[in-house]
């Protein structure tokens, strides 16, 4: 095979989540993706939330303290625990029914990494809404040391397989994709008169004849 040759196209099916069926009390999951937490991020996140405590954006405030220098705000530890674990775990979930027993173990700063994990503790069937179930998780969150930081219980709701609201969403594209580029034809400058049939414009550079302008018809003598 050549590069000129369009290869023949295998729709492969990316990622989409788990579902309701997928997870089992006792299943962990291990979330893939960690996440350093910079400076900016803690006083954009604090301020934000209209937080107002300095412990999170002075640090000469800070300084005083036991901890000598700013916490990372615990709501965007909470927030970056929560999202590490949805690609795992609630990316087919539709609603949070509620967090329970957050505990901040242990102080989060500036330049930490934290990744998180999950372990399945519940699930049950919906008696009211037949295409979901409820599924509740302990997520726990370590910094690059292995130190947990944070660990809470969160319960969804979750779509099952196969769930009518995630049927054919996806819109189709008008052409196929294939492995060369589209043709497209440039279209023509705005504001430039193409030039005339019967004659051709004068080169740029060059002064035209008889005093005339470029792009107008002869004067007539008089």
């Amino acid at each position: 095979m050549t590069s000129t040759d369009d290869p023949q196209p295998v729709v492969r099916p990316g990622w989409t989540g788990r579902f309701y069926e997928d997870l089992s009390p006792g299943d962990v999951y291990r979330h893939p993706l960690g996440r350093t937490v910079g400076e900016a991020d803690n006083t954009w996140f604090t301020l934000l939330t209209m937080n107002t405590s300095q412990m999170h954006f002075n640090s000469q405030y800070a300084a005083a303290s036991e901890f000598g220098r700013p916490l990372v705000v615990s709501t965007l530890t909470l927030a970056i625990a929560v999202g590490q674990s949805v690609t795992d775990l609630t990316q087919n979930a539709f609603a949070n029914l509620g967090w329970d027993d957050v505990r901040m173990t242990a102080p989060v700063h500036a330049g930490d990494t934290l990744w998180s994990e999950s372990l399945v503790v519940s699930r049950r069937e919906s008696g009211s809404r037949p295409g979901a179930g409820i599924v509740t998780v302990r997520t726990r969150t370590l910094n690059q040391h292995g130190t947990e930081v944070c660990t809470f219980l969160r319960t969804f709701y979750v779509h099952k397989r196969g769930a009518a609201p995630l049927e054919d969403i996806r819109p189709e594209a008008a052409t196929p994709l294939t492995a060369q580029p589209p043709t497209v034809r440039p279209a023509p400058s705005a504001g430039r008169p193409a030039p005339s049939a019967g004659r051709p414009a004068p080169a740029a550079g060059r002064p035209a004849p008889d005093g005339e302008r470029p792009g107008t018809a002869a004067r007539t003598p008089r």
